[in-house]
C-alpha cells in the first residue's frame, strides 16, 4: 500500500529524517513511535507532500509520489488528519468535512455516511463553526473530513494529543472498526504506548530521524520500550 524508501527531509539546513524506510500493507494499522523530536510529524508531512523530500522515493500502491503535489496525493487515496488538527475556524463543520470531498476530487456535496456515522456528535454541530468546537469535537472533524474522501491509506498524526479521555476512546474505537472493516490501512504516529498497543499490527520507533527498530505487538516488549520510549 505504501512504500517508503531511505527517506530524506528536513527544514532549511536542518536534516530531520535520515534514511528512513517504511511500509504498510493493505489493511494494516502502522504505528510510528519515538520520544518528542525524533521526526514523527516530519515524516507523516513528506508522505503527504507538505513537506518534499530531498532524498529517497514514497510510493504509493507502486506508483511513485515523491514529486507529486499534495492535491495529488490526496486524489490518489491518502488521507490525512494532521497534528493540531487543523480545522478551518471560520467555516462551518459542515464546510469543513466538504473539504474532504473537494481534496478527493469529488463533484458531490454528499458527505458518505460511513465518515459521519462514526462521528455522531457531528451532524448535530454542522451550523457552528469550527473555531467554537472544543478540541476533543475539532479532532473528531478533522477525522471525519480525512474519512470523506473514502481514502484508502489514513495518515494520523498525533490525534490524541491533547483531548479528554472519552474522545480518546471514541476515536480508539473508530480505528479498531477502520481495522475490522480492512479496506483501509493507517499509519498512526502517536506518543501514548498504551493507545498504540490496543490497536497497531506493526510499529517502527524512530531515533534521531531514523529507524532504530520495528517489530510486532509480541516483540514490543519491556527491555524495547526502555531502550527507545523512556523519557
Amino acid at each position: 500500500m505504501l512504500a517508503v524508501q531511505q527517506l530524506e527531509a528536513g527544514y532549511g539546513e536542518s536534516v530531520i529524517l535520515r534514511g528512513v524506510t517504511l511500509q504498510v500493507r493493505p489493511g494494516q494499522v502502522v504505528c510510528l513511535l519515538g520520544r518528542n523530536g525524533v521526526g514523527k510529524t516530519t515524516l507523516m508531512k513528506s508522505i503527504m507532500g507538505v513537506l518534499k523530500a530531498r532524498k529517497g522515493t514514497v510510493s504509493y500502491k507502486g506508483d511513485d509520489l515523491t514529486r507529486r503535489a499534495p492535491g495529488q496525493r490526496a486524489k490518489k487515496g491518502i488521507g490525512y488528519v494532521p497534528q493540531g488538527r487543523e480545522v478551518f475556524a471560520q467555516l462551518t463543520v459542515f464546510e469543513n468535512v466538504l473539504l474532504g470531498l473537494e481534496a478527493s476530487g469529488s463533484k458531490t456535496r454528499v458527505i458518505p455516511d460511513a465518515a459521519i456515522a462514526k462521528f455522531p456528535v457531528l451532524p448535530a454541530m454542522y451550523d457552528r463553526r469550527g473555531g467554537d468546537l472544543s478540541g476533543g469535537q475539532q479532532q473528531q472533524l478533522a477525522f471525519a473530513r480525512a474519512l470523506a474522501s473514502e481514502p484508502d491509506l489514513l495518515l494520523l498524526d498525533e490525534p490524541c494529543e491533547g483531548i479528554q479521555p472519552s474522545i480518546v476512546d471514541d476515536i480508539r474505537d473508530v480505528i479498531r472498526a477502520i481495522k475490522a472493516d480492512g479496506k483501509t490501512s493507517i499509519l498512526l504516529a502517536e506518543q501514548s504506548l498504551e493507545f498504540v498497543k490496543s490497536v497497531g499490527d506493526y510499529f517502527y520507533i524512530l531515533e534521531k530521524g531514523a529507524v532504530a527498530w520495528e517489530g510486532g505487538l509480541a516483540d514490543l516488549n519491556d527491555e524495547v520500550i526502555r531502550q527507545y520510549l523512556t523519557v
